[in-house]
């Protein structure tokens, strides 16, 4: 990232071409842009009409102009706002215009939301709130990740960070108070209670979100099997779209390929591989052993096979930590009901639709179970667990230590504070912040 003393310009909405487009402007030239551009300076927090003008005083567009002096703005920097209609030359020239201004440049990806962060706007989990809200697919990620936006995770963990800074007060003070022991004794003693207390809540919150990291990624479904089983129509099936190129002829899929599917609100990636068979094609081998690889990392594998093949495989190494559904394809086909073997889980025909809207509901009943209460709990990253159990590790190493010295305990106190000051961006996050703000798209 860039010194924080420069000015940055990006694009804030969607595509070009759009009905409006909104170009965000932060820094200390921002004043300097709007006044260049509009002629004047617009009431604070007051929309107005302004005709903007490039620095050779030739008309860009008709605008809505937004001034927003810091701190009071979405960044704490001076911001504004240009909402021009969204056409790619009008944005264009706007760009051309705020460019030519000396101290301006374009934004990096996530950069306005890392000023916002470095000015205490926003805590890092609210920031990775946002990323997540911009990236939700579904409408149970969205919830998930406005909870985090609203900083429930950060007040929560301040909460816990000052309670063990009052806790560590009190075996200060015993450690001040060392020679009269009974005074340091009547303060480790309700600090070790506090200490106790904390352990038990933090350790709370790790078990009732111990799912919610899966809710972000999503649920994967492999649906693998024999050739020609039908794997390709049962993906276009639940994609409703044609996803899958589909052919009478065996070996038709070569390669792994990949859908995104709201399922009730759970994310889902459904994935179609290449029949698994032996062959002497190398083009296929690949693709067969792309296959496996793909169902033993899948959180369920649909083993599709046809209803009229006595002889249908059985799956053998697949889904190594996964559930296999056994799925019996062209049933309506079947000259007699149960026929082609028996056992299976679901009976369906993927070109028909018997049979289909079981095995989906089958599939919402998995992902409820999978996700639990993904979008209700406060830990939604591998980084927010991590920096918990070394909170955890540490209490319960200064609960252990009780008896063995107060300056132990208190070091293992210190410990505890700086991972939940980690966990908010207080302390000590330099080595992180780029891998997370560059994950964010330009403007935001």
């Amino acid at each position: 990232m860039h010194s924080a003393d420069q000015t940055i310009f990006a694009l804030s909405s969607g595509r070009a071409p759009s009905a409006i487009a909104i170009i965000r402007v932060s820094g200390p030239q921002a004043r300097a842009a709007v006044e260049r551009l509009c002629r004047k300076l617009p009431t604070p927090r007051v929309a107005h009409l302004a005709t903007l003008r490039d620095l050779d005083g030739s008309a860009i567009d008709e605008s809505v102009v937004l001034w927003f002096p810091g701190p009071g703005s979405a960044t704490g920097e001076d911001v504004a706002e240009f909402h021009v209609h969204g056409g790619r030359a009008v944005i264009a020239a706007m760009f051309d215009a705020l460019g030519s201004i000396d101290g301006l440049r374009p934004a990096e990806p996530g950069e306005f939301t890392r000023r916002a962060f470095e000015n205490g706007k926003l805590d890092l989990t609210e920031a990775e709130g946002l990323d997540d809200l911009i990236h939700a697919d579904t409408d149970r990620q969205r919830r998930q990740a406005l909870r985090h936006l609203k900083g429930l995770l950060g007040v929560r963990a301040e909460t816990w960070r000052q309670q063990i800074i009052e806790a560590s007060a009190l075996i200060e003070a015993g450690i001040d108070f060392s020679d009269e022991g009974d005074v340091s004794a009547e303060l480790v003693a309700p600090a070790l209670r506090r200490i106790a207390a904390l352990k038990s809540e933090i350790e709370e919150t790790l078990c009732s979100s111990a799912q919610s990291e899966r809710l972000r990624e999503g649920l994967t479904v492999a649906i693998a099997g024999p050739p020609n089983a039908g794997k390709s129509t049962l993906l276009n099936r639940l994609a409703r779209r044609e996803a899958a190129i589909v052919s009478p002829h065996a070996g038709t899929t070569r390669d792994v390929i990949e859908v995104h599917l709201d399922l009730d609100g759970y994310p889902v990636t459904l994935i179609d591989t290449a029949g698994v068979r032996d062959t002497h094609d190398p083009v296929e081998q690949e693709g067969v052993r792309r296959a496996r690889d793909r169902a033993r990392t899948s959180d369920l594998v649909l083993w599709l096979v046809d209803a009229n093949d006595k002889a249908a495989p059985s799956p053998q190494n697949e889904g190594d930590h996964a559930p296999v559904w056994i799925v019996r394809n062209k049933v309506d086909l079947v000259a007699a009901k149960g026929e082609g073997g028996a056992g299976a889980q679901f009976d369906i025909s993927a070109a028909q639709g018997d049979g289909v809207p079981e095995l989906i509901a089958a599939l919402v009943a998995y992902a409820q179970d999978y996700f639990g209460a993904g979008e209700m709990a406060l830990v939604s990253r591998a980084r927010h667990r991590t920096l918990l159990r070394e909170t955890v590790a540490a209490l319960d190493r200064a609960g252990r230590s009780a008896g063995k010295g107060e300056e132990l305990l208190a070091e293992e106190l210190r410990i505890a504070i700086h991972s939940l000051g980690r966990l908010t961006g207080r302390v000590d996050v330099e080595d992180i912040l780029d891998v997370i703000f560059r994950e964010f798209c330009i403007g935001k």
